[in-house]
Order: C-alpha cells, then structure tokens, then sequence
C-alpha cells in the first residue's frame, strides 16, 4: 500500500488535475466530517446533510472564487488545472461550479501531497468560515 510520502517522492506536475482533486476531494471531505463532528452533532443524519452541503459543487465553488485572491500563482496555476480539466459534471451541477470545485480539490490534493498541512488546514478553515458566511 502506497502511502502518502511515496506518492510526494514524485513529481507532483507528473500528476493529472483530475488525479489531484481525486486526492483533495478525501481529504476535504475527511476535514469537512471530523468539523462536523467535532461541533457536537450527534446524528449521523445530520452529520451527512451537513457534510453534504459544505463538498458540494457549487460551495467548493464559491469558496474558491472568493480565496482565489489569497494564493500564490503556483496555487492558483493548480485551481485553473483542475477548473480547465476535462471531465464530465453530474447532472445535477452547474458546469461552472464543477470545474471551479474541480480547482478547489486539486488545490487541496497538491497541498496534501506536498506536505503542506498549515496551508492546507488554513484553505479549510477559511473554506469552513465562508461557507457558514455564506449560508451553507
């Protein structure tokens, strides 16, 4: 079993967007229940629509549009990756804000991959506070 400092030994460029938002999207989603969980919800019911409304599309796409100001140019490099990456949207999301969510996860996936835990839980955290802002 691979573990995640053997996949950080390779260049990370050699990895597709796709394959980085496939990583970011376990790791935000991990991040978003043990949020969730921490906060003392008890049901799982809850926990799970709760969880549900912070990874969906389109609030991984909102909160990318407004941290994109707050990244360097690698990380924003990364996010037009995973935005400009073909694949196909459920039917249920917006194309728009499935690429952008698509950026967000790539994002995440590459902080995850290089190590970079303290830019990665402040992405999350800020993620977590402009999606309670926002309504969700």
């Amino acid at each position: 079993m691979l573990m995640r400092e053997e996949l950080a030994d390779k260049d990370i460029r050699e990895y597709s967007a796709v394959a980085l938002a496939y990583i970011g999207d376990a790791v935000f989603e991990l991040m978003v229940r043990t949020h969730i969980l921490a906060s003392g919800r008890k049901k799982i019911r809850d926990i799970h629509h709760d969880t549900v409304g912070l990874v969906k599309a389109e609030s991984q796409a909102r909160v990318i549009r407004q941290l994109f100001g707050e990244l360097s140019e690698e990380e924003k490099d990364i996010v037009r990756r995973g935005r400009n990456a073909k694949s196909t949207p459920p039917k249920h999301a917006d194309p728009g804000d499935y690429g952008m969510s698509t950026g967000f996860e790539a994002l995440l996936g590459y902080l995850y991959l290089q190590g970079e835990e303290d830019r990665l839980f402040y992405l999350v955290n800020r993620a977590l506070n402009e999606a309670v802002e926002g309504g969700d």
